[in-house]
């Protein structure tokens, strides 16, 4: 028997890669690529969980048994571990019938993971009657992630899905969990926001996203100062000259200058000046691509063939080490962008990009 449907978006972030870890500023918007969860709760202790986009049918776990690192480790961990971090922080919950199905691109960049999260937090929140907000439980899902998964995401990915509203990106500060919606309406001023899916997987429980959240954590400490989002640009020079790593270095000159980014892509869309976040999104990817080294051939082909072609601005979005990237575009040239893509990753003898237009759309909400 169901009891209700919800769904939670995957979600594009338009600029602030890896500064949420930092306490610094993202500007994240979702797609309408949804996880779509159908529940119902059940009386024996049992959670049961199936996905129309995994092979093995249903998996069956006691809620009692549920701990960080036990049972099967793969997709099941993302529900399991939502149910976890909301048992632990003291809230009642019994068993439940819960079944997925995605249209989130798995390891794309585009936080299906997160997605994930949010669809079954918000189910159980509503069947059980938990009462929890949405940015309550975005903190949980990050909780399910950081604890029960073993991935050191940040709380952009979670706070998007759950939170972003249709036409907008949210401007969040991960220090104060602040946020406030930017107007994000590309097509009214003769602009694409196109999203190429390069198809080179990603995760983030390894250990080079791992390695570059230590890292930044290292410099922090280093500095004297609570995260790198303290350090602004008028600090940067001095925080450079007092760090004798390079990588060091160049991590820290990289959270900095996205910090700013940011800011500068929000002032922009408010101002109806799209053109001008072409410019900022090709530095973020240089920026991520030579300081902060998360980038890999296929993204940086998307960005190199789409500045040939006549994009405003390009960069990859998401961790990074594969998954997806983004393009600014006038409408009229988005078919020669995305022919041009495609020519380059035939040259170079990669799998086909998947490539389609970015909407900012709905958050997390319950359809029936």
């Amino acid at each position: 028997m169901t009891e209700g449907v919800w769904a939670a978006p995957g979600r594009v972030n338009l600029i602030g890669e890896h500064t949420d870890y930092n306490d610094g500023l993202v500007l994240p918007f979702a797609l309408p690529h949804t996880v779509v969860a159908t529940a119902a709760r059940r009386s024996d202790g049992v959670l049961r969980l199936r996905s129309a986009n995994e092979p093995g049918g249903a998996v069956e776990l006691r809620v009692r048994d549920l701990a960080p690192g036990h049972g099967p480790r793969g997709w099941t961990d993302y529900p399991a571990g939502v149910h976890w971090a909301l048992s632990t922080a003291g809230h009642r919950l019994g068993g439940a019938d819960l079944s997925f199905e995605s249209a989130v691109p798995a390891g794309a960049g585009l936080s299906s993971s997160a997605a994930l999260e949010v669809a079954t937090a918000l189910a159980l929140n509503d069947l059980y009657g938990l009462g929890l907000d949405r940015p309550g439980l975005a903190l949980l899902c990050r909780r399910a992630e950081n604890e029960y998964v073993g991935a050191p995401v940040g709380i952009m990915d979670q706070t998007a899905s759950a939170c972003c509203t249709a036409g907008h990106a949210l401007y969040l500060d991960t220090r104060d969990l602040s946020r406030r919606p930017i107007p994000l309406d590309p097509g009214a001023h003769g602009l694409t926001l196109l999203v190429v899916d390069t198809r080179v997987r990603h995760a983030h429980s390894g250990g080079e996203y791992a390695g570059r959240r230590a890292g930044c954590e290292a410099a922090a400490v280093a500095l004297g100062v609570p995260a790198l989002r303290d350090i602004g640009p008028a600090g940067l020079p001095d925080a450079l000259e007092r760090l004798p790593d390079p990588r060091a270095r160049a991590l820290v000159r990289h959270v900095v200058t996205e910090n700013a980014r940011v800011e500068r892509v929000a002032d922009a869309l408010v101002s109806g000046a799209l053109p001008a976040v072409g410019p900022l999104l090709t530095e973020s990817h240089t920026s991520l691509r030579d300081d902060f080294r998360v980038s890999c051939p296929e993204l940086d082909l998307v960005v190199e063939s789409s500045l040939v072609a006549g994009a405003l601005g390009a960069r990859m979005t998401g961790g990074g080490f594969g998954g997806s990237a983004i393009v600014l575009t006038e409408s009229v040239g988005a078919e020669a962008v995305t022919a041009a893509v495609e020519s380059a990753f035939a040259s170079a003898s990669y799998e086909p990009p998947v490539i389609f237009a970015a909407k900012a759309s709905e958050g997390a909400r319950r359809l029936a």
